[in-house]
């Protein structure tokens, strides 16, 4: 009812049933319909699942250029995985994205400061290596440990 009523979570909740058959049968077209709807109601979390099918082909036709619009738009909603994500493209120079380890480390920073394992650690990595920012290697261990701290496997 919810989803019926336009509410963009339970859009996305709805479509995560369809993806994983979990209470509803299977079904990748309904799923797109309804991530598609999240999404143009500003939901970070349902652009940045846009952003990953997009960059996998994963019920749609890969696009990696419309996966970059997703996860941008995730970014602007302020979603911390979405800024690890899109700092990996830039630190990659992938998604048609020009290599740039400074716009990298600004996303792994501002979703480290979220509290985002993933990106304390890839943050982490920059600083050990000198990408995109001065080498300073107590900052490296630093943000290891925070990331080590959640739990994060390759910190520890």
């Amino acid at each position: 009812q919810a989803a019926e009523q336009g509410w963009a979570q339970a859009h996305y909740n709805l479509c995560m049933c369809y993806l994983t058959g979990n209470d509803t049968a299977h079904d990748e077209v309904k799923a797109e319909r309804l991530i598609r709807k999240a999404s143009k109601q500003g939901l970070g979390a349902a652009q940045f699942a846009l952003g990953i099918c997009f960059g996998s082909g994963a019920g749609v036709v890969q696009d990696e250029e419309e996966a970059m619009k997703f996860y941008r738009q995730a970014v602007e909603q302020g979603l911390a995985t979405a800024k690890h994500v899109l700092g990996e493209c830039y630190a990659g120079g992938v998604g048609g994205l020009v290599q740039n380890g400074e716009e990298a480390v600004k996303l792994y920073r501002q979703a480290s400061e979220q509290g985002l394992a993933a990106a304390q650690y890839a943050l982490g990595r920059c600083y050990a290596e000198g990408e995109g920012v001065l080498q300073d290697a107590e900052e490296a261990v630093k943000l290891f440990r925070q990331a080590a701290e959640q739990g994060y496997a390759d910190a520890q």
